[in-house]
């Protein structure tokens, strides 16, 4: 027999907590219904000593995209949500995902409607995925809604392995290089230094500058490998930051090599997507405009966003202030406004999707076909370093001698 506690709360909105000795969740589960109390949850006591490492039980898009698509399918064949949400929670591997949609079909159980209950979990449920399920419920069509964030979901994540796919080579071509750096530090320069010292005289500037990094990598390691980290965590927490944001999101847009172009492309096609299926989904105007910019990834796009949320409050159009924006190019100020005029502001955002999708895609091929004698220049430039300025103290003493 297990110790399970409990979450309820009974007909009048009191919440009711508590521990009960039984055999199973089911039976649990049981007991308090008998009681006439809502379960809200149920877990295991001991639960919260388990060590969890939630890096090696993340939820990947792919597993939620497949798990909006079947709860659509579901719901536009008649049956109900919360039968539905049992049949998701006993079918998903991702354990995660199970614990997650076990909560929200408890919430739903409990007679909240599938938004409020998915807005509760906002690091699995976007305000894109809630918004656009609110606008379903509301709209009766919530099997299409869904199937519109099954849509809106593949094809970020879509985007986002293509540029994962093409910045993999470049990646591994310099993990391989800073190796070779590494071990001919460690092990090649050590060799040479106690030749070096039977010369006697000084060494050249290169050299010196090679042993003395041989020095500092084989006596303080741990300095280079704590100093990494420490590096890291402070960019990370730097990017979180408000000040930190801006300044990186700005110079992203400015890398040369069409890195920072690329950067452009993606949020656009990002952000054109998005507010296209918030507006197809009947989502109320503002509220597309507030979700599209919380949901950008880019501090320049949340900001001219805010610029258009003002605008739209005065009575204005959404192009007009994209136009004072340089993150938004000319084409698409145009089609925004054409859409505006024409009432088919979704369809000219889908087409605006569609193209700079496509205009990724080519430029991800082409920023792989620039990387690579660029990174095969880099890695000969490391080595080739190294072996001249091991080189050169033995093409003095030849001169020496000759």
């Amino acid at each position: 027999m297990s110790t399970y506690v409990f979450k309820a709360m009974d007909l009048t909105g009191a919440k009711a907590t508590g521990e009960v000795d039984a055999e199973s969740k089911q039976i649990v589960n049981d007991q308090l219904k008998q009681r006439g109390l809502i379960v809200l949850d149920i877990a295991d006591k001991h639960q919260s000593k388990e060590l969890e490492l939630p890096f090696l039980n993340r939820i990947k898009p792919a597993d939620l995209t497949i798990l909006t698509r079947q709860l659509a399918t579901m719901v536009n064949s008649g049956m109900t949500i919360l039968r539905a949400l049992y049949v998701l929670e006993a079918q998903t591997e991702n354990e995660k995902l199970a614990t997650t949609i076990s909560l929200v079909r408890k919430d739903v159980e409990a007679g909240l409607p599938l938004s409020d209950a998915l807005e509760r979990h906002p690091k699995v449920f976007n305000p894109l995925f809630v918004a656009m399920t609110r606008a379903g419920e509301t709209g009766g069509v919530l099997d299409s809604a869904l199937m519109r964030v099954a849509d809106q979901l593949e094809s970020a994540d879509s985007l986002r392995r293509q540029v994962k796919a093409a910045m993999a080579y470049p990646l591994v071509v310099m993990g391989f290089a800073v190796s070779v750096l590494i071990a001919l530090v460690v092990f090649l320069v050590p060799v040479f230094v106690g030749t070096f010292k039977q010369f006697g005289g000084d060494l050249p500037t290169i050299t010196k500058f090679t042993v003395g990094l041989s020095h500092a990598m084989t006596g303080y390691w741990w300095a280079f490998i704590l100093g990494g980290f420490g590096l890291s965590w402070a960019f990370k927490n730097w990017k979180r930051s408000d000040s930190g944001r801006k300044t990186w999101d700005t110079f992203k847009l400015r890398i040369p090599m069409k890195i920072g172009d690329i950067v452009q492309k993606i949020a656009l096609a990002r952000w054109s997507r998005t507010l296209s299926a918030l507006v197809s989904a009947g989502v109320p105007l503002m509220q597309a405009l507030e979700i599209t910019g919380q949901t950008a990834g880019n501090w320049c796009v949340e900001k001219a966003m805010g610029d258009v949320i003002e605008s739209v409050r005065q009575g204005g159009t959404i192009a007009e202030p994209l136009k004072d924006a340089p993150v938004f190019p000319g084409m698409v100020t145009h089609m925004i406004g054409v859409g505006e005029e024409t009432g088919a502001m979704d369809t000219m955002l889908s087409k605006i999707a569609d193209f700079y999708e496509d205009q990724v895609a080519a430029a991800v091929k082409q920023l792989a076909s620039i990387l690579e004698p660029v990174m095969i220049i880099l890695v000969g430039g490391m080595v080739g370093f190294i072996v001249i300025s091991m080189y050169m103290p033995l093409f003095k003493v030849y001169d020496s001698i000759k």
